[in-house]
């Protein structure tokens, strides 16, 4: 499997664990799109250093070769994936509690 396909399988997973299993709706909501740029933009630093400098390398036929601040554009939907769901489930287990 290529970690472009991986991260199609996370992103999915994501939202619909977002939307239609937990339904926390983040993806629905303001705060989260306005947030959302600040770890963005953390994310593309790091990925920018670590993949500019040649310490992270990825193949290249498991990529599709489009890069942001020399990090492949899969890395920010893995990103995506996991920052929504971290968040999604701490926020489905808040609600739990009260």
């Amino acid at each position: 499997m290529t970690y472009t396909a991986a991260v199609g399988i996370g992103l999915l997973c994501a939202v619909l664990l977002d939307l239609g299993v937990l339904r926390t709706r983040l993806l629905l909501g303001r705060v989260f799109w306005a947030t959302y740029p600040i770890i963005v933009f953390f994310q593309l630093l790091s990925n920018g250093i670590l993949t500019g400098r040649g310490i992270v390398q990825y193949d290249p036929g498991a990529i599709t070769g489009w890069r942001i601040a020399h990090a492949p554009v899969e890395d920010l939907g893995f990103g995506f994936a996991l920052v929504l769901t971290t968040l999604s489930v701490w926020i489905w287990l808040e609600k739990r509690e009260d």
